[in-house]
């Protein structure tokens, strides 16, 4: 069946491989190492050519005012600026009670005057005196009870 020369010859193609092997797995492994590598490095000169053409944008003035219009609602002198809310978008605000703060989510009121009325608000409220030591029942501050007269 066997014969000397084929076991000879299995036992060299086993030594052959088992020589070989890791050499060529790591030849592999590194091959597809570097081929990952030069995509990342065309990927990265992509994303820089990219950031070096948006910055080029930046030295056009006319591209600066757009961006200054855009993202921060600049108006240039003399004109007219008008805001308009989709109302789909914008929530129906409720009307305010008189005497409490208008602030509600989803304003498109600018912070800082809700913020002043907020202020001017506080400034009007009239401070409860300190009461005494001696009397512990709290006083109230709201509005006496409306009362009618007897039949």
């Amino acid at each position: 069946m066997f014969t000397v020369r084929t076991m000879v010859f299995s036992l060299v193609v086993l030594l052959a491989f088992v020589l070989v092997y890791p050499t060529l797995s790591s030849f592999l492994h590194q091959r597809a190492e570097v081929e990952a590598l030069r995509e990342e490095h065309a990927a990265a000169l992509e994303h820089n050519e990219d950031l070096e053409a948006e910055l080029r944008r930046w030295d056009d003035d006319a591209y600066v005012m757009a961006q200054a219009r855009e993202r921060l609602s600049f108006v240039m002198p003399g004109e007219t600026a008008y805001r308009v809310v989709d109302p789909e978008a914008a929530p129906a605000a409720p009307d305010p009670e008189p005497g409490s703060p208008a602030t509600v989510e989803g304003s498109t009121r600018p912070w800082y005057s809700t913020v002043w009325e907020s202020v001017q608000q506080a400034g009007g409220t009239q401070v409860p005196a300190a009461r005494d030591e001696a009397d512990p029942a709290p006083t109230s501050t709201a509005p006496p009870a409306p009362t009618t007269p007897a039949p």
